[in-house]
């Protein structure tokens, strides 16, 4: 029982100190966001994250919007923008992997980004860009393909 608490708090800390080393994360490119979501490569669920940027596109936060299934999840964009009002946000990133490795757009991945990036010029957030995360280094920009 003693060690299962001690796992946990250790797994809590580690959680904890990788999303505090985030706050101050300049987002310039693509690449920017792409390398500062690397975590998400390699996992066997599909997770959809967002980090929530100031009026210099620094990092305030991030949180994970959904954690779904082995190749879907489900992103409303009341979920996304929720915080980034709380936050007063000037702008949102977000991500989301592939458990395939295949960070190819699907017609979801597309028709979520265009929802978004409605949804964030209606609040005046806007949607910089979102990014799916293959495996190996790989990754695709929604905005560098013309969906933001």
């Amino acid at each position: 029982m003693s060690a299962k608490r001690i796992l946990s708090a250790f797994g809590l800390a580690s959680h904890i100190r990788r999303y505090k080393k985030d706050e101050g994360y300049i987002v310039r490119s693509p690449e920017d966001a792409a390398k500062f979501f690397n975590d998400l490569e390699g996992l066997q669920q599909e997770y959809f994250d967002a980090i929530f940027l100031n009026t210099k596109n620094v990092v305030i936060s991030r949180k994970n919007i959904f954690k779904g299934s082995l190749n879907a999840s489900i992103v409303h964009p009341r979920e996304t923008f929720k915080d980034a009002i709380r936050l007063s946000a000037a702008s949102i990133v977000v991500a989301h992997n592939h458990p395939s490795g295949n960070a190819n757009p699907s017609r979801e991945d597309i028709e979520v980004t265009k929802r978004l990036s409605e949804v964030g010029k209606t609040v005046g957030i806007e949607l910089l860009d979102h990014v799916i995360i293959g495996s190996g280094g790989s990754f695709v920009s929604m905005k560098e393909k013309g969906f933001v």
